[in-house]
């Protein structure tokens, strides 16, 4: 494991322009999922993204005679790859059924109040103080007013939009322990080739439960193809593959700032596409959510 102070010119530079690439091509993949699912059900979405991201970069690793994990290496990275992918994008890709992408980026933004309950739970790792819980607090005052009338409201839509949020705190649950497991594993692989087998290990237990569990068959469209291309390329070869370089480069907090970025790009994406809807009351919402989430990022000990 490396950390910024340790880094060469060239390796911080690297880094530094992995963690810019997740914070613009991450937050476009929200829209890129809303466009993929008019072609595709969400686990054939899945399985076909990650099969293919995870077995380019694999046969790129092994032309290139990178090491490619073995043994408990490999099974770990790949368990740790099926709870990060597997349940945050896979909750991901169900619940852009039922809200705007937009939003749904927008709740993402509480995964750093996952990933530092989730730490402070795990033996050794850092404890919750005052001032981090506070800051969730403030976090979680912003969810509240953006979700409250919706669920007040109640009928279909307040119904799906409940059921998106709850299902996305799952999948930040499922991405946060996946990313504090790996970054705890001692791998001789490069991040780069973790990603990869993480990836393919996603990929293909979507596939077995796309062949076990029925689901509407896939529409074929020029616009859901072309989506599912970008997912492939953008969202998981660079994008994911910038993200587990980064992580394992640079110290979390540093990290996690794609939070801030990844729903300003989604929410101007999905207006300017879907024209979803994106008012006052989200903007207001958005902004205590962020003023949360940077209180936990300025307190929490990392």
């Amino acid at each position: 494991m490396s950390y910024a102070g340790e880094l060469t010119e060239k390796e911080r530079a690297a880094a530094w322009a992995s963690l810019i690439a997740v914070c613009f091509f991450w937050g476009t993949t929200y829209l890129g999922i809303r466009m993929a699912l008019e072609s595709f059900p969400p686990l054939t979405l899945v399985a076909i993204r990650y099969v293919i991201s995870g077995g380019v970069l694999l046969i790129a690793a092994a032309a290139m005679k990178m090491h490619i994990p073995r043994g408990r290496e490999l099974w770990r990275t790949a368990l740790f790859g099926v709870i990060t992918l597997g349940i945050g994008n896979g909750c991901l890709a169900f619940a852009e059924q039922w809200i705007p992408s937009g939003m749904a980026a927008l709740f993402l933004t509480t995964s750093p109040f996952w990933m530092v309950g989730i730490e402070a739970l795990i033996p050794g790792g850092d404890r919750l103080h005052g001032p981090t819980m506070a800051g969730m607090l403030i976090g979680l005052s912003g969810v509240a007013f953006l979700l409250g009338p919706d669920a007040m409201r109640g009928g279909a839509e307040g119904s799906a939009m409940l059921a998106g949020f709850g299902l996305l705190q799952f999948g930040c649950a499922g991405w946060s322990v996946g990313s504090i497991l790996q970054r705890r594993l001692t791998s001789k692989s490069h991040p780069v080739v973790s990603g990869a087998v993480q990836q393919l290990a996603t990929g293909l237990l979507f596939t077995l439960l796309t062949a076990a569990i029925p689901q509407h068959p896939v529409e074929w469209s020029g616009r859901g193809v072309g989506a599912l291309i970008y997912l492939i390329t953008f969202g998981s070869i660079v994008g994911y593959s910038a993200y587990i370089y980064a992580l394992d480069r640079l110290p979390v907090p540093v990290v996690s700032i794609y939070n801030y970025i990844n729903p300003l790009v989604a929410v101007f994406l999905g207006w300017l596409i879907y024209r979803e809807p994106f008012g006052m009351r989200e903007t207001v919402a958005m902004a205590i959510i962020f003023l949360g989430v940077a209180v936990v990022k300025r307190t929490a000990r990392h």
